[in-house]
This record gives C-alpha cells, sequence and structure tokens, in this order.
C-alpha cells in the first residue's frame, strides 16, 4: 500500500504538479526545458544501467542515441510513420545495431571497453555526418513530424512535455523492476566480479549483451523523442561531448541508482536554466556543484546504497512471500 501510494504521489507530480507550475512560470519556454530534461533522464538512466549497474564503462552512447534520432526521424520523413510507430522502431533498431557493434567488445573489461565504446561512438557520428545520401550530413533532417493524432490532439509544447513525461514513466518502471531484481543482483554481480560470477554459473558475456541491448533501447527511445519534440536533429546533437555529459549526470546524481541518474539530469540540464539570469557566471556555478558534489557526496546525490536499502524495504515483504510460497511448495 505504501509502494502503491508513493507511486501515485509521483504520478501526480509529474503529470498534474509540475506542468501548473510550468504554466504559472511562463509556459512554452519553460515546457522546452523540461522535455529537454526528460529526453536526457531517458538517456542517463539508459546508460546507467550499463555503466552504474554492469559495470561497463561506456562513453559512447550518444551515438546510439543518434542511431534513435535519426531512424525516427527517417521513418517520419520519407515513410510517413506516425510516432507511436517510429518510438518503438527506434528502440528496436537501435537495440540491433549497439548488439551487432557490442559483440566484438564484450570480452573487455575497464578503460579498454571505454575506448572501445568511444571508438563505436566515433564511428556513428562520423557516419551520420558523412552519408550525405541517407542522413543529409551536416545539413540535417528538418521538418520532422511532432507528435500529433489527428483528430484527438496536435503538436505542441504541453503535447511534447506530456509525451516525454509518459515515456520517463514507463522507462523507470521498466528499468527500475530490471535492476531491483534477482536479474539486477546478477548484472551487479557480473559488475564487482565478473569471473566469480562466472565460476557460479553465471554467463557473463550474454547479461553484458543483454545489458547493453536494454540500455540502447531506450536510447533510441530517446533519440526518437527528441527529433519529433525538436522537428530538426543534425549530426552536432550526437557528439562525444553528449556522451560525457550524460556520463557526469550519472557521477553526481549516484552510479548504479536510477533516482540518482533522474537527479543528475535534472541538477546538470535545470540548474543552468534557473541560473540564467547570472550570465555565464553560471556555468562557474554549475561547475562548483558539480566539483563539490563529488568531493563531499562522492557515491552521489542519491547513491546507491541507499536507494538499494529503501527498495528493499519497500519489497521485501513480497519478496519474503515468494521465498514462502516456494518453501511450500
Amino acid at each position: 500500500m505504501r509502494r502503491k501510494l508513493s507511486i501515485l504521489v509521483i504520478l501526480i507530480a509529474v503529470l498534474v504538479v509540475l506542468p501548473g507550475i510550468l504554466v504559472a512560470v511562463g509556459g512554452g519556454y519553460w515546457f522546452r526545458v523540461a522535455t529537454t530534461i526528460g529526453v536526457f533522464i531517458i538517456l542517463t538512466m539508459s546508460a546507467n544501467l550499463i555503466t552504474g549497474t554492469t559495470g561497463l564503462m561506456s562513453i559512447g552512447h550518444a551515438g546510439f542515441y543518434g542511431i534513435g534520432a535519426y531512424t525516427a526521424a527517417l521513418l517520419a520523413t520519407n515513410l510517413h510513420w506516425p510516432f507511436y510507430l517510429t518510438l518503438p522502431a527506434a528502440g528496436v533498431v537501435t537495440a540491433f545495431f549497439g548488439i551487432l557493434l557490442a559483440l566484438p567488445t564484450m570480452r573487455l573489461i575497464g578503460i579498454y571497453f571505454a575506448v572501445a565504446t568511444l571508438g563505436l561512438g566515433e564511428i556513428i557520428h562520423l557516419t551520420l555526418l558523412n552519408w550525405v545520401g541517407f542522413t543529409r550530413g551536416p545539413m540535417g533532417i528538418s521538418a520532422i513530424p511532432g507528435i500529433a493524432l489527428d483528430g484527438l490532439f496536435s503538436a505542441s509544447d504541453i503535447v511534447n512535455y506530456y509525451a516525454v513525461a509518459l515515456a520517463v514513466v514507463v522507462a523507470a518502471f521498466a528499468l527500475g523492476r530490471l535492476t531491483h531484481s534477482y536479474y539486477g543482483n546478477a548484472l551487479r554481480a557480473v559488475r564487482e566480479d565478473d569471473q566469480c560470477a562466472a565460476s557460479m554459473g553465471l554467463n557473463v558475456v550474454r547479461l553484458k549483451i543483454q545489458s547493453f541491448a536494454f540500455a540502447c533501447f531506450f536510447a533510441g527511445v530517446a533519440g526518437a523523442l527528441w527529433a519529433h519534440t525538436t522537428g530538426y536533429i543534425s549530426p552536432a546533437d550526437f557528439r562525444f561531448s553528449e556522451s560525457i555529459l550524460i556520463l557526469a549526470m550519472m557521477v553526481v546524481g549516484g552510479l548504479g541508482s536510477l533516482p540518482g541518474a533522474i537527479v543528475g539530469a535534472v541538477i546538470l540540464l535545470g540548474l543552468p536554466e534557473v541560473l540564467r539570469p547570472i550570465g555565464d557566471y553560471r556555468m562557474i556555478v554549475v561547475g562548483a556543484v558539480m566539483f563539490l558534489s563529488i568531493l563531499f557526496l562522492p557515491r552521489g546525490v542519491l547513491g546507491e546504497t541507499s536507494v538499494l536499502a529503501v527498495m528493499r524495504r519497500q519489497f521485501g515483504l513480497a519478496w519474503d512471500n515468494v521465498k514462502h510460497l516456494g518453501w511450500r511448495q
């Protein structure tokens, strides 16, 4: 009952309270800021599954984000697919390419895997930049249809906000159930000691590939949302710097922590907008916040340990009931 009440409060805050606040403070621009934050929340949560939970240092996540964005943009502009088809299609295509590109690197660990993913991200970025006949190269893709349904609602900033907000809720629920489960514990075992995990019977390579595929799927969905909500994409949106920003969000929020990923994205994207009245000095403040958070909160604002303790208190009774039923059988 307590868990259901918590979920209800979060849904009311995201779908009712926050939109009301955004309308009160000026509407349009702040809705676009909130939409951008929502897209990066999905990206950070998905990258957190690879880096935070599984322990694979990925610094090429923006490349897969770009695959999803271009998949949705090309399907929408060339084949006239509606957004409710381009979103899952972008996720599936990105997951496919994620598995295909990651297969040769799954036996790498540490800095070697990080450099390999850096290379993958740069390959994707350069392909988007130079394959002019297919991606239009540096000109990008414009006139991407917005999120709309004939006869129900048309594209607008508020519609974009609700579409992204619902996607964030679904992604958080799916990734939360994934990470706070026995499967998530297996991924953490791989992170802590993959050789020990393999000796206990876990298929380490398969677990790594699966986590990479799940993460790429949600990165692709985030890319599709970015394409439909902005109406224009170019290779400049998916550079290496975006991967570093996603990594910084994970570290500030807390590696391995799903709520931490959300908080990190909100801080690093929302704080510069709130501090815009002070001009360029706002980036000094953001840098200071990042530095001090790492200095005094090395596990992040919402570290994995504290979040796991809360989740286990919430689900402990349910797990005990499962064990009890298993023993009775």
